[in-house]
């Protein structure tokens, strides 16, 4: 049964799936207006989410997929991996669980990024790249992809207090200070998570413009993949098993 919480989530509110304060200030910046963010903790959510999947795109359409099977209301998660060079693509899918322990936000993440430096001690090359996927899930249960990625370095101490996660020894190319340097207004325009959510946002506030527009009526389905832009990693969304689709809007005749 659907919880007071939840039925308030109800309309153009999408509920986004994390218990992150960080992240959901990070995206509630971003969003368009007219669009409300609900977190998990918003709607009465208290369980563990499974995220269990190989790739990024497969832990962020299982994390969305688990909230609509809940709540049965527009949803989406995201999915972001630290991919670094030097250590064939590590930790990747595993960045927030790197170094395997257990508290708060901040003890975690202090806890990855000590395991990261000792793993690059010595190292010279020291690239790396922020990636992140969003699965967003419409009222009707379809499903969206969007990805973002910023090339960087790992620097070899951490600066900087604000952001979280590995933003205080991730140093954006072209630029000199660290994430966690960084004021939010900034990372967001140039962040891997800023790029996906602003091709979320773009979505969505296009959907949103037409909602309000009577002149505009749900007309046809087509596949997701001529709709979306193909993403260059794993599985394309055109050769899916189960194709992906969406409703486009178009003109009413009269």
């Amino acid at each position: 049964m659907m919880s007071h919480q939840a039925k308030q989530a109800a309309g153009r509110t999408l509920i986004f799936a994390t218990a992150n304060p960080h992240k959901l200030e990070e995206v509630m910046a971003m969003m368009p207006r007219g669009v409300a963010i609900k977190s998990l903790s918003d709607v009465g959510f208290t369980g563990d989410i499974p995220e269990t999947g190989a790739t990024l795109q497969d832990n962020a359409l299982q994390k969305a997929r688990h909230i609509f099977e809940r709540y049965r209301l527009p949803c989406f998660a995201d999915d972001t991996g630290l991919e670094v060079n030097a250590l064939n693509g590590a930790p990747g899918v595993y960045s927030a669980r790197y170094a395997g322990v257990d508290g708060s936000q901040s003890e975690k993440s202090k806890a990855n990024m000590n395991r990261l430096l000792d793993a690059l001690s010595g190292v010279t090359d020291r690239r790396a790249r922020f990636r992140t996927v969003i699965a967003y899930m419409d009222a009707r249960g379809r499903e969206h992809l969007f990805e973002g990625a910023i090339a960087g370095v790992i620097t070899t101490t951490p600066a900087g207090s604000e952001g979280f996660g590995y933003d205080p020894v991730f140093l954006p190319d072209g630029y000199r200070l660290t994430f966690a340097l960084m004021p939010l207004a900034q990372k967001n325009q140039i962040s891997h998570r800023g790029q996906a959510f602003k091709k979320f946002a773009e979505a969505i506030g296009k959907d949103e413009a037409l909602y309000k527009n009577k002149r505009y009526i749900y007309s046809r389905s087509v596949p997701v993949w001529q709709v979306l832009p193909p993403l260059h990693f794993g599985e394309g969304l055109g050769v899916r098993k189960n194709p992906q689709f969406r409703f486009v809007l178009t003109p009413k005749t009269k």
